[in-house]
């Protein structure tokens, strides 16, 4: 089992910057891969950035490559999503995921409980 709980989000003008943390923990979250999604109302999950426990390997969807930059904190095993330049249409509920290492980044088996930006215009 992997726990995974987010932090960060809010209320944020556009233009404006928000980081997101997630914070993992279980006895095997190591043999994982992490990303983070997002889901409007109505619209499916879909992942914006991934990354192994290294750093060594990572992914970006192409519409927020130059503005997201996902991250891990190692010591405290955490991931990051800092996100500049945000736009409403970044408005979403953001989500913290772990993948089985040998899966596709958008295939992951646990989630965490999901922190709501809004992005004013």
């Amino acid at each position: 089992q992997v726990q995974l709980v987010e932090s960060g989000g809010g209320l944020v003008q556009a233009g404006g910057s928000l980081r997101l943390s997630c914070a993992a923990s279980g006895s095997t979250f190591s043999a994982y891969k992490m990303g983070w999604f997002r889901q409007t109302p109505g619209k499916e999950r879909d992942i914006l950035a991934g990354i192994s426990w290294s750093g060594g390997r990572t992914y970006y969807l192409d519409s927020v490559k130059g503005r997201f930059t996902i991250s891990t904190g190692n010591a405290n095993n955490t991931v990051y999503l800092q996100m500049n330049s945000l736009k409403p249409e970044d408005t979403a509920v953001y989500y913290c995921a772990a993948t089985p290492s040998g899966s596709s980044w958008d295939s992951p088996r646990y989630w965490g409980q999901g922190t709501q930006v809004t992005v004013s215009s």
